[in-house]
């Protein structure tokens, strides 16, 4: 006869045993999700979510972008220009790192809003298996070492 059901962890309990084992992760809002910087040359940083994923992601402000393309004038643009824009400045960074995050069944995608836009690639976790997310947080902090 089997113990307790093997039920998922509350996201207080995770958070806890995150920090434990990697405690340079910080609250990106209070009670919210964990992140970390991966690099600071090109700001890839990792997060893990109360939902259960695990997300390596690059973004720029979109005030940093309009004032790279305007050149110091006070020129009105676009919300989409300046979305192309910012993917173009990113493109390098992503490109680097597209394929072995893919290999590691990652999903990407682009998330954008009148504050940035960001390329995602993120996967789930079973918080049940803290191992499991543990190694997953140290996985992608060895890919971005390199």
């Amino acid at each position: 006869m089997s113990g307790a059901p093997d039920t998922v962890p509350s996201w207080e309990t995770v958070r806890s045993r995150l920090r434990a084992v990697e405690p340079e992760f910080y609250e990106l809002e209070p009670g919210g999700s964990l992140a970390l910087g991966l690099d600071e040359e090109e700001g890839w940083i990792l997060e893990v979510t109360p939902d259960g994923r695990v997300i390596c992601q690059i973004g720029m402000d979109m005030d940093d972008i309009k004032n790279l393309m305007s050149d110091g004038t006070c020129e009105d643009l676009g919300s989409d220009e300046v979305a192309k824009q910012a993917k173009f400045y990113l493109q390098p960074a992503v490109t680097k790192k597209r394929n072995v995050l893919l290999g590691a069944g990652f999903e990407e995608s682009t998330d954008m809003n009148d504050q940035y836009v960001a390329t995602l690639f993120q996967r789930a976790v079973d918080f049940r298996n803290m191992e499991d997310v543990a190694r997953s947080v140290r996985w992608c902090r060895e890919q971005f070492a390199r």
